[in-house]
């Protein structure tokens, strides 16, 4: 009877002495976590009213909100009565521990910070770099989601996309699609221009402003070679490739204008 009666009695001095604390704590739990989510929920009301990038988006909400909640957990652990000075010190350790274990993902994630804020580039981009060319799918803290022609999805770390080149094909909203073009020698220059011109003005995917051109680029070992150039959208660029190539092998035989074959001289040594 005695022990129960000292356990019922330290029990009792343990429920005084930390109740209010650990109710605190909860209280403090409770309503902080529910002024986050409330914060977290104007951020993203005012971001879509300021039309932020939906990656950007993404990135300040979540960063915000672990700030706070770190800020929360060390308020209750500091309710509760625990010293947060070592607490602050431990994390602090752990975080340079960590920090050094992890340099490349870290260098991913301050690479996409500069990506997210700079934006050389956006969702449904067309991109080329670190010797990929595809299109940009999402954009996350540690890395760069491409698909490419072929339809692959491409990966690359944007600790590598935020040091190196990029090239974007839809940022001037216009491509420049670079085709050759070759005839006889004995064909007429002119005639043979406003054939391929034709062609080109004719696909209505070629834009009218840059004005697509037809001019004479080289004069091969066999052939005169014209530099045909129509301009189009980011992603009309491989119909209007495509279309160019076959439609001025069509054009130019309709028209009777030779297209050389390559040539090859052979040479027999007599006996």
């Amino acid at each position: 009877m005695k022990d129960a009666e000292i356990w019922m009695n330290k029990a009792i001095d343990f429920v005084v002495d930390y109740g209010p604390k650990v109710l605190g704590a909860i209280l403090i739990y409770l309503i902080g976590s529910w002024i986050i989510k409330k914060i977290t929920r104007v951020l993203k009301n005012v971001m879509n009213k300021k039309h932020y990038d939906e990656s950007l988006q993404k990135f300040l909400v979540s960063l915000i909100s672990w700030t706070l909640k770190i800020f929360l957990i060390i308020t209750v652990i500091s309710t509760l009565g625990v010293e947060t000075t070592s607490l602050a010190a431990l994390i602090a350790a752990a975080g340079l521990a960590i920090g050094l274990a992890l340099q490349g993902s870290l260098g991913n994630f301050a690479g996409g910070v500069l990506l997210i804020i700079f934006k050389p580039y956006k969702i449904g981009d067309l991109i080329e770099a670190q010797g990929v060319l595809g299109s940009v799918k999402e954009i996350e803290i540690f890395t760069t989601k491409l698909v490419t022609p072929q339809n692959k999805l491409a990966i690359v770390p944007n600790g590598a996309m935020a040091n190196g080149n990029i090239i974007n094909y839809t940022a001037e909203g216009k491509m420049r699609v670079d085709t050759t073009v070759g005839i006889g020698y004995g064909e007429d220059i002119k005639k043979a221009k406003d054939v391929l011109l034709a062609v080109l003005t004719s696909n209505p995917k070629v834009l009218e402003n840059p004005a697509p051109s037809v001019n004479v680029s080289e004069l091969a070992d066999s052939s005169v070679n014209f530099a045909v150039r129509p301009f189009c959208k980011p992603e009309d660029y491989w119909d209007v490739y495509f279309a160019t190539i076959e439609g001025s092998k069509l054009a130019l035989d309709a028209a009777e204008i030779e297209i050389p074959y390559p040539h090859r001289v052979q040479i027999q040594k007599k006996d």
